[in-house]
């Protein structure tokens, strides 16, 4: 069964009446995780797509780069984004709700709002409107000051990423240690470590470009902290 379909299932289960952010309430167990992490992305993103005031065709084709779409399917992905849309539930109670959804699982949180700064970014445009949703979500999901910068830094096209906060590291941390740093990342950023956490498939993508960027970083650090003779 595709995860589409168990989307289309898990819709149809709401009771008549019931909010969209109510799903997020059935979907506890490791499998089900799987298809709320893919709801929670496209419902959090219409979210923040209403924050802004437009979706733009980049924001959706970012949605097929988290998410691999069938033709089949494509209507019940765009009924899914326009019913949250639409939804009279602010994006504060899906964050809650997403968050006692992976309240175990602190790495799938940061692995949710790795898929919305991707969508965020899609258009080359980083909205104010934007990074104060960003912010308040992140703060529902507990995410760091420092996590958050982090991403930001990956993400963010308004200036050249600082090394050490892609990294989560500062400036006075020894080289050994920003490497520790640095091996952990890349460590939790594999395939196989990722789809533990219960992150579908095709958003493990996401990980070839925080890969990308996090040993950009650590290049760029090593070759400040040790020159070339």
């Amino acid at each position: 069964m595709s995860v589409w379909t168990r989307i289309s299932n898990a819709l149809a289960a709401l009771a008549s009446g019931e909010s969209l952010s109510s799903v997020f309430e059935h979907l506890r167990t490791p499998p089900e995780r799987r298809v709320g992490f893919t709801i929670a992305v496209i419902a959090l993103g219409a979210k923040m797509a209403k924050a802004d005031g437009r979706v733009t065709r980049d924001e959706v084709t970012a949605f097929r780069e988290v998410f691999t779409i069938p033709e089949k399917d494509e209507a019940q992905a765009a009924k899914l984004f326009n019913l949250a849309r639409q939804d009279v539930a602010g994006f504060d109670d899906y964050a809650r709700k997403v968050a006692a959804m992976f309240d175990d699982n602190h790495a799938s949180l940061y692995d949710l709002m790795e898929g919305l700064f991707h969508i965020a970014v899609a258009d080359g445009n980083y909205h104010p409107l934007e990074d104060d949703f960003l912010m308040s979500v992140a703060q529902i999901f507990k995410i760091t000051d420092q996590e958050f910068r982090c991403l930001r830094a990956r993400f963010v096209p308004d200036a050249t990423p600082d090394p050490y906060a892609v990294l989560e590291a500062s400036p006075e941390m020894a080289l050994d240690d920003i490497k520790r740093r640095w091996r952990q990342l890349v460590k939790d950023s594999h395939p196989d470590v990722m789809a533990a956490r219960g992150v579908p498939r095709e958003a493990v993508k996401m990980a070839e470009k925080r890969l990308i960027r996090i040993n950009a970083a650590w290049n760029e650090i090593l070759a400040e902290r040790e020159p070339v003779a």
